[in-house]
């Protein structure tokens, strides 16, 4: 690399683009994905939910989101390089519970889960000092901090795989038990309602199918080839108070709305059923 070293600004030559610039990046060191199946993690009411979870005869969970994950990056001891990340998921779960014939009630609540990995995000022991614009205010630097990289998760809503109610007379052991007073004001303001526990009234335990990819990241200064700036071409279309149906006439129809798709319209559909009749034929 010693003598065709490019070096930042215009480049001359047979290079298909204009100048090598530097640009500050959040370069990814290490990562991994993870599908977990989360089982008989404690499901915490609310009080309302609660009341009505107690009178039900039947419960079915419906749905399940991830409200806030807390990442915290330590560096893992006698292995330089490498950084311990303890995450925690915070879900939002869903439930319709059955009271008789009539349409079924909708509850919330909340339950966690504990996760951590272990990456290799690289050395770095530089300080780091920076400004920051405060409008109306003075232009301070900011504090020092030391050269740690950063955790991302990527993670979408679970999938909710099982239920089980356990009555308050029943014993049952299961997962991520937690004191709810500690929780931060901002995850209670979730619900609608204040979140109780008790060992009265019944306890739901649910088994969720999490999809996550965890990576570790650190800042960086690269060097890249840059062909233009980037102009956009194309108008931006607005609407017109005289004429608004005018925009109207540009919305393409919705056609998968009033004709859903068909099996074999499905990406992977073909696949799935060949795999079908060969399992079929090796039974």
């Amino acid at each position: 690399m010693g003598d065709n070293k490019i070096t930042p600004g215009p480049v001359c030559g047979n290079h298909n683009f204009k100048e090598a610039v530097c640009i500050d990046a959040n370069k990814i060191y290490d990562s991994c994905k993870d599908k977990d199946c989360l089982e008989d993690l404690r499901v915490y009411l609310t009080r309302c939910g609660q009341a009505i979870a107690d009178k039900a005869i039947n419960i079915k969970c419906k749905t399940a989101e991830v409200i806030w994950v807390y990442i915290d990056v330590e560096p893992v001891p006698f292995n330089k390089g490498f950084y311990s990340v303890d995450i925690k998921f915070f879900f939002r779960v869903t439930f319709d519970c059955f009271l008789g014939v009539s349409k079924p009630q909708e509850i919330e609540g909340l339950c966690t889960y504990d996760k951590k990995v272990i990456l290799f995000g690289s050395e770095g022991n530089a300080k780091i000092f920076s400004s920051k614009y405060k409008p109306q205010g003075s232009d301070p630097q900011l504090m020092s901090k030391t050269n740690m990289p950063k955790a991302c998760v990527e993670v979408v809503d679970p999938i909710t795989l099982g239920l089980k109610v356990v009555a308050p007379c029943e014993k049952f052991c299961g997962c991520c038990e937690m004191d709810i007073s500690c929780l931060p004001d901002f995850i209670c303001n979730c619900f609608d309602d204040q979140l109780v526990d008790s060992d009265e009234h019944k306890h739901l335990y649910v088994t969720l199918g999490l999809f996550s990819i965890i990576r570790i990241e650190r800042g960086v200064q690269l060097l890249v080839p840059a062909y233009d700036f980037c102009i956009p071409e194309k108008e931006c279309i607005g609407g017109s108070e005289d004429d608004p149906c005018k925009l109207f006439k540009k919305i393409k129809f919705p056609t998968d709305e009033f004709f859903p798709l068909q099996f074999c319209d499905y990406p992977g559909a073909q696949d799935a059923f060949e795999k079908g009749k060969d399992d079929c034929h090796s039974r």
